[in-house]
């Protein structure tokens, strides 16, 4: 019975298989609005009749389109054709002449848009109280603020009243709402999804987001929604891998001890320090980081000149008609005006001094894991206090775009007062697959959002390349967490799959260093099964990663124990002069292990 039916792709796609219709489905996504009755989550709900009409077009279109009949819904900030576009202010109003480009890509891949939801006004804020509409109640506990700026796109899917959304993310706003209301915050890499039919916060660091129920989904829905457009000035080629197996071993910077901050929430602390037992669990070497360069980039997105990017967007509205604008989004806007060129240029240069100690950071680990949010706030809170709440909301968030990083926003275990959990993942741009299979490590069973399903088991993923990928199997110092592996990642490349090679191959110890290498050699007389790690590393880097690569070494055709050949590592004859064979089935770690 589709009323009893959690709104996730892979049961969407069995009860499609089961005979259900997509009309059908419209009709219980509305029943399910109708059943929550919070006048708060749509500004604009289409018309159940429009729906169904293209629900009924979808019966012409092929099945296995990768989002056919999936519902989502809009942030209100974001172009749909027909539709006006209110940025939750009704004096800035327009009736949209065509989709945005993320709107069209997902109609193309059959999905089915049901409404364009309430936000802080101007994608300003991260409470999302900051809206002349009735405020969107928080789905797991209505006296909690429901978040910003996506507040509408974050309940409904909460809610389970479709299976995702679109919000968008500048300072946190695709993530911090998700925290709040228990879904995954995905917040893909700067450009990764077009901006074309988006009203601009701030032009230069916007993306459009997505809610979802699973990582999963939110990751299959990232594939989908990913293209390059011309339309769009600060799109980007940006290839989404596939999700796949953690290495036994990868190295997550966190916020050292001196710099971690819960504002005295003592049950935040905990539940972020049992997330992290979780993640060590899976492999991870947790890196203590000083994260008060990440904060001071923080503090530059509000009380620096990049609140003048806001300003660019409604500086008409602000001199005709400033009443139009929320009292508090146009305290924070104004504040611009005081604001010169000069202001920006220093902005700028402080971005870059502040970039060039935290960006070495990043790059010396293979993910950063910090809380999604400090603590907690209440709609009372906002009340008091309008401004102090949702910047210390930000005190995670609002770094993250300034330094071009991608993330994901995961619900991890309930707080021991059922308050819910979450962690965001962070990686420099382009990673977000790696990001998305790291948090499948940590998404865990329990509630969907405000709903009554339980969270699936991740389904098992065969590790796979993408298309535009390399499978290169190492056997030495690149493995993960050895001296050479960054050479790996900070091209992009991600693990795949341990591996053994076939059994007739000889690992030696070469002569030279730091640091020390191995060489493998085919022996078709004799040798064993080599430990290897296979990685994928995108086409566009593997010239310079081989150009890297010292002789003796190069790269060939390996034959793995399964019989599948890849390529890896080889190491050429001549290079064995005085070289010392190991144990082939120890591997490289084993011989690391024993001293010798």
């Amino acid at each position: 019975m589709l009323d009893t039916l959690p709104f996730t792709l892979p049961s969407l796609r069995s009860a499609y298989a089961d005979g259900a219709s997509p009309a059908a489905v419209v009709e219980e996504v509305y029943r399910r609005i109708a059943e929550v009755d919070d006048p708060g989550i749509f500004l604009d709900l289409f018309d159940k009749a429009e729906v169904l009409a293209a629900a009924e077009a979808l019966e012409s279109l092929d099945p296995s389109l990768p989002l056919w009949g999936v519902p989502f819904v809009i942030k209100d900030n974001i172009d749909v054709a027909g539709h006006p576009t209110t940025a939750a202010c009704p004096a800035f109003a327009y009736v949209a002449d065509e989709d945005a480009a993320a709107v069209e890509l997902l109609k193309a891949a059959g999905a089915l848009a049901i409404g364009k939801t309430n936000l802080d006004q101007f994608a300003t804020g991260l409470v999302g109280v900051r809206s002349p509409y009735p405020v969107p109640l928080n789905a797991v506990d209505p006296a909690i603020v429901p978040g910003g700026s996506s507040s509408g796109s974050a309940v409904a899917v909460a809610h389970g009243m479709v299976s995702f959304s679109l919000g968008t993310d500048t300072a946190g706003s695709g993530r911090v709402p998700a925290a709040l209301n228990n879904i995954v915050g995905l917040k893909p890499t700067l450009g990764a999804i077009s901006a074309s039919g988006l009203v601009p916060a701030c032009r230069t660091l916007d993306t459009i987001s997505i809610f979802a129920l699973t990582v999963e989904d939110a990751h299959a829905v990232l594939e989908a929604v990913t293209a390059q457009d011309a339309r769009d000035a600060y799109s980007r080629s940006i290839s989404v891998t596939p999700l796949t197996a953690l290495p036994d071993t990868f190295r997550v910077g966190v916020p050292d001890a001196a710099t971690i901050e819960f504002f005295g929430d003592a049950l935040q602390q905990a539940s972020y320090t049992s997330d992290l037992h979780r993640l060590e669990n899976a492999g991870a070497e947790l890196i203590p980081l000083d994260f008060m360069p990440f904060h001071d980039i923080a503090r530059l997105l509000y009380e620096g000149a990049w609140v003048a990017e806001r300003h660019a967007v409604i500086e008409d509205l602000l001199a005709t008609n400033p009443e139009a604008v929320h009292p508090v989004t146009r305290q924070i806007i104004r504040v611009a005006e005081t604001q010169s060129a000069t202001d920006a240029f220093r902005g700028i240069y402080r971005l870059k001094e502040l970039r060039a100690i935290a960006d070495p950071l990043v790059a010396s680990v293979d993910l950063l894991c910090v809380p999604t949010i400090p603590t907690f706030y209440s709609v009372a809170d906002l009340t008091e206090d309008p401004i102090g709440p949702n910047a210390r909301l930000g005190t995670y968030t609002n770094f993250v775009n300034l330094m071009d990083l991608c993330g994901i926003a995961v619900p991890t275990a309930p707080r021991t007062d059922g308050r819910p959990g979450s962690v965001t993942l962070l990686a420099a741009a382009g990673r977000d697959g790696w990001l998305a299979s790291v948090a499948l490590a940590l998404e865990r069973s329990g509630k969907m959002g405000a709903t009554l399903h339980d969270r699936p088991a991740p389904a098992v993923h065969a590790p796979r390349p993408g298309p535009d990928e390399m499978a290169i199997a190492v056997c030495g110092a690149h493995m993960a967490g050895l001296p050479l592996n960054g050479q790996l990642t900070s091209r992009g490349g991600r693990f795949l799959r341990a591996a053994m090679t076939a059994g007739d191959y000889r690992l030696y110890a070469l002569n030279g260093g730091p640091p020390e290498r191995p060489g493998l050699v085919c022996d078709p007389a004799g040798g064993g099964s080599v430990p290897v790690e296979v990685w994928a590393l995108p086409m566009t880097e593997v010239g310079s990663f081989l150009a890297g690569i010292p002789s003796p070494l190069g790269l060939g055709t390996l034959t793995l124990s399964d019989g599948e050949t890849v390529t890896g590592f080889l190491c050429e004859s001549h290079g064995l002069a005085g070289a010392r064979e190991l144990d082939a089935e120890a591997g490289w770690r084993g011989h690391l292990a024993s001293g010798c």
